[in-house]
């Protein structure tokens, strides 16, 4: 790899060196408990796209790169997440078809797709993986997070980044209802944090066998700041434009619950956590929900096998040196990180579907630790 060393003593390491960005400090590997570099066999270079080394230029161009259609038939259900508020999530869900000669549906390898912020089920990257995981083999539940893909309605609640237990909630729906014996939890971006911290709070704790998680947002305080400066100011007022129509909506669907006279103007992220989110979410401020809601805390105790995919010039997810710290030392998991990416893009010069490099790594990890997607 043109971007991964090799340690000079064992052929068997945790996190990949790659060649550091200017701005970047050194950073080093530590040794994993991998067996052998057969273990290694799913992960392939990542060489970004002609014309796509900026991480800026890397994230648009990724968020609008023409794909296939999406024709996989689902079927779509409201899941109970929460019986204190009745709060439901919508989910798009892919079964494989069972047939005489094959496995029942239970059996199968099911993936927990968990999109970004003011993302849906039906965001570009998730319809993506989805199309390849089931191409695989696999079982696939496009999940949203309450309020998301217009389901306000369902919920008296907001959505945040702490709310880890509804993507429990919906993997142990699916389990009574189908006899999951196997299900892998992929998350992107806001979502990476929930499945990174549902697993880091629950342990290795069946049927959750796997989880990969892209260009999380594990650092909360430290990505809410990235978000204000200069130069990420356009992705933070995209991000608040969306936030506050929601917040409006959820006013007019819940006046008893929600005030949206006396907010005030909200300039940044962190003024909307700290004025909308610890308000009606439970939480003293914005400092005190990014500590309590941030994966960075629990991350030393994921106990399952753990794919953690980060992008150097991602414009606003940020790691701080005791978090990577934490995800190096955690023998369960695999930290890739490359010079190039973007945030959620990982645009790469194969031809095709291949281009997205980060959709096709997710699904050949999960395979890898998992096992057959038909559970042969």
């Amino acid at each position: 790899f043109s971007w991964m060393h090799k340690p000079p003593i064992s052929p068997h390491f945790k996190a990949f060196v790659i060649p550091n960005l200017p701005d970047q400090p050194a950073q080093r590997s530590a040794p994993i408990s991998l067996e052998s570099e057969d273990s290694l066999a799913w992960l392939t270079e990542f060489t970004p796209r002609r014309g796509l080394l900026n991480g800026h230029v890397q994230t648009i161009v990724g968020n609008y790169f023409p794909r296939p259609a999406f024709r996989l038939p689902f079927e779509t259900e409201a899941v109970e997440v929460d019986t204190l508020d009745g709060s439901r999530v919508v989910c798009h869900c892919h079964w494989q078809p069972e047939t005489d000669a094959g496995p029942e549906v239970g059996r199968r390898l099911t993936l927990v797709l968990v999109h970004g912020l003011e993302g849906s089920s039906d965001s570009r990257y998730i319809q993506g993986l989805t199309m390849r995981a089931w191409a695989a083999g696999c079982n696939v539940v496009r999940m949203n997070m309450r309020n998301c893909n217009d389901s306000d309605a369902l919920s008296p609640t907001l959505y945040h980044s702490g709310i880890s237990g509804d993507v429990g909630a919906v993997v142990q729906h699916y389990t009574q209802r189908f006899g999951l014996e196997r299900v892998a939890l992929v998350g992107y971006s806001m979502g990476g944090n929930l499945v990174l911290k549902l697993v880091g709070e629950s342990g290795a704790r069946p049927p959750i066998c796997a989880v990969a998680a892209v260009c999380p947002a594990i650092d909360l305080s430290a990505g809410s700041d990235a978000l204000h400066e200069p130069a990420n100011r356009l992705y933070e007022w995209h991000f608040l434009r969306r936030l506050m129509r929601r917040f409006r909506r959820k006013a007019a669907l819940f006046p008893h619950i929600y005030e949206t006279r006396g907010v005030g103007p909200v300039r940044s992220l962190r003024e909307f956590d700290d004025k909308i989110v610890a308000r009606y979410c439970g939480f003293r401020d914005a400092a005190d929900y990014y500590y309590r809601a941030a994966s960075a805390r629990v991350v030393d105790r994921i106990a399952v096998p753990t794919l953690i995919l980060r992008a150097l010039d991602d414009p606003f997810i940020r790691l701080t040196p005791e978090t990577r710290a934490a995800l190096v030392a955690n023998p369960q998991i695999t930290l890739v990180e490359t010079p190039h990416g973007g945030h959620c893009a990982y645009l790469c010069q194969d031809a095709g579907d291949e281009i997205h490099w980060a959709e096709s790594s997710v699904v050949r990890f999960l395979l890898q630790v998992s096992g057959p997607a038909d559970g042969s």
